[in-house]
C-alpha cells in the first residue's frame, strides 16, 4: 500500500508550477524589468489588439518599444500536448522569427518568449520590438485606388519569391499577416508577423501558387502579382495566372460557403 501514499506527491509534482523565460542576448540587461511586466501582463502596457483568442500589449522598457502577444489558454488535451509533444505558439514564433531574420526576411526582431506550466501549458507570451509601419497587406484590397498599388503589389511578390526561394512555406500568408512600410522613392519594406505556423521545405510551383491562395487577391491583383512571380521563376505568365487565381478562388469559395453556412443556422 506504500505506492498510495505516493499518490499525492505525484499530482503535486505534477501541478507544480514551472516558468520557461528565454530572451535574446541583445535583451539581456531587461530581462528583470520584462519578466516583472510579464508577471503582472494585466496591469502593464498598452491594448494593440484584444482578441477573443489572443491580446497584444504595447510596453517601453529602457526606452525599447516592444509588443507583447498574450496566445489564449489551450484547453486541458492541447496544453498537454504544448508541455509534452509540441512547442508552443510563443517558442515557435520566436524561433520563426530568428529563423526569417537569418534568412534576410524582415519580421519584428524577436526578443524573449515566456511559458507557464502547471499540468500542461497555461500561459505563453511572445515578445518583439514595435514596428512602426504604414499600412499592412489589407489596404490593397479594400483601396484599388491606393497610391503605386501595382507597384507594391510588385515588390511584394518578389518579396514572397525570396520566401519560397529560401524554402518557407509560411501557412498563414494572409492580409493581416504583412506589415508594409513606405521608405520613399518607391521602395517599400515588408514585415511578417503571427509567425507560428510555418514549413520549411522544398517549394514546387504547385506550393507557390497555392500559398498566394489566403492573401483574398482580385482578378486585378493576380494579373499583376501573376506577371512578376511569371518573371522571377521563369514560368510562362498563363500557367501562373491560372494557378495562382484556381488556388484563390477555391480558397475564396470555401471561406464564402462556411460564411453561408453560419448564416442559416
Amino acid at each position: 500500500m506504500d505506492y498510495l501514499r505516493k499518490i499525492p506527491f505525484l499530482v503535486l509534482s505534477f501541478l507544480k508550477m514551472q516558468e520557461n523565460f528565454v530572451i535574446h542576448p541583445e535583451y539581456s540587461q531587461i530581462a528583470t524589468k520584462l519578466m516583472d511586466v510579464l508577471h503582472n501582463f494585466s496591469k502593464k502596457g498598452e491594448y494593440v489588439t484584444k482578441g477573443e483568442r489572443n491580446v497584444i500589449k504595447m510596453v517601453k522598457i529602457e526606452g525599447n518599444s516592444l509588443n507583447i502577444k498574450k496566445f489564449k489558454t489551450p484547453n486541458a488535451f492541447q496544453s498537454l500536448v504544448y508541455q509534452y509533444l509540441r512547442e508552443s505558439k510563443a517558442k515557435r514564433s520566436f524561433e520563426y522569427a530568428s529563423k526569417l531574420i537569418d534568412f534576410g526576411i524582415k519580421t519584428p526582431f524577436p526578443v524573449a518568449y515566456f511559458e507557464i506550466f502547471s499540468g500542461g501549458l497555461k500561459e505563453s507570451f511572445y515578445v518583439s520590438e514595435h514596428v512602426n509601419y504604414d499600412f499592412d497587406f489589407r489596404e490593397l484590397i479594400h483601396n484599388p485606388r491606393f497610391k503605386k498599388r501595382n507597384e507594391i503589389l510588385r515588390q511584394f511578390t518578389k518579396f514572397t519569391f525570396k520566401l519560397h526561394e529560401n524554402g518557407i512555406n509560411f501557412l498563414d500568408h494572409s492580409p493581416g499577416n504583412t506589415l508594409i512600410m513606405d521608405n520613399g522613392n518607391d521602395n517599400y519594406d515588408f514585415y511578417l508577423i503571427d509567425l507560428n505556423r510555418m514549413r520549411f521545405e522544398n517549394m514546387s510551383f504547385e506550393k507557390r501558387m497555392h500559398n498566394f491562395r489566403r492573401l483574398w487577391l482580385s482578378k486585378t491583383m493576380i494579373k499583376v502579382m501573376a506577371a512578376e512571380y511569371a518573371q522571377l521563376y521563369g514560368k510562362s505568365y498563363e500557367e501562373t495566372h491560372r494557378l495562382m487565381l484556381k488556388h484563390s478562388r477555391a480558397f475564396q469559395k470555401k471561406i464564402n460557403s462556411k460564411k453561408l453556412r453560419r448564416r442559416r443556422r
